[in-house]
């Protein structure tokens, strides 16, 4: 499902609408905001090929919603695992089957730079709109009939990522003692498994041979941080059985060098 550039905000809602469902069941079942939005992310990314498995989605039990929230956010934790070994996910599996195609663990794992691509593109772009509470909210007024069409809804939509700031798409490294690594090998993780995501990566300034113990990563769109983070404040990345530590940028004086 993706809309293009003469499209109006309220067609791309419209569009959107099982996602805009799904993602407040997520959340009506205690699900973290961020999870919900990366969840729903997924199962559209999923949608957009020949598999039908977010249109089964809001007419879910209470329980089942939970599960899915925890498959969906199964899935997205293991594409930072060095090597990607998803647990079962039974239901999302089912709700697959129901729109037509088989899908096993497996399947995330092998395509994982494809599932990251895919879904940091819905993050990226219908995202705005999809989780935008003020403009669905106009919508559902406007659907009354007792509401004009706001300006808002009849704005024309463009999918293009919006531009933001280095530091709102950046994230602060830190390494173990006697473990850290180099620019070159976090690079290089990061383009193997996720493809061409990573801007640059910046080190600490040191002096007298000691190793760097902290850095950046500066990413080429805000959705990645958001899926490297997945709802969480720190997470935890191993890199030939060296163990780093990333958390999101907050910008503050630092002596670290490009």
């Amino acid at each position: 499902m993706e809309g293009s550039a003469t499209m109006t905000v309220r067609e791309v809602l419209y569009m959107y609408s099982v996602a805009r469902e799904a993602y407040e069941r997520f959340i009506s079942v205690g699900g973290n905001p961020e999870q919900a939005q990366n969840a729903v992310a997924l199962l559209v990314w999923l949608d957009q090929g020949i598999i039908s498995a977010i249109h089964h989605v809001p007419g879910l039990e209470t329980s089942a919603m939970a599960i899915v929230t925890e498959e969906a956010n199964a899935v997205l934790k293991c594409l930072r695992y060095p090597v990607p070994v998803l647990p079962p996910i039974p239901l999302i599996s089912t709700l697959c089957i129901q729109g037509g195609v088989y899908i096993e663990p497996g399947f995330f794992a092998f395509h994982q730079d494809l599932v990251v691509r895919g879904v940091a593109h819905f993050l990226d772009g219908a995202r705005k709109l999809v989780f935008n509470d003020r403009l669905n909210v106009l919508l559902r007024r406007y659907e009354t009939g007792l509401f004009g069409n706001p300006p808002e809804l009849m704005a024309p939509y463009s999918p293009l990522p919006v531009v933001v700031p280095e530091d709102c798409r950046s994230m602060f490294i830190t390494f173990s003692k006697d473990m850290h690594l180099h620019r070159e090998e976090i690079f290089d993780y990061f383009r193997e498994k996720w493809g061409d995501c990573v801007v640059r990566v910046l080190m600490e300034k040191t002096t007298s041979g000691n190793v760097p113990m902290y850095g950046r990563i500066i990413f080429k769109t805000e959705a990645v941080v958001k899926l490297v983070l997945n709802g969480e404040r720190l997470v935890k990345i191993s890199i030939d059985h060296r163990e780093m530590w990333m958390r999101k940028y907050i910008p503050r004086p630092t002596n670290i060098t490009a």
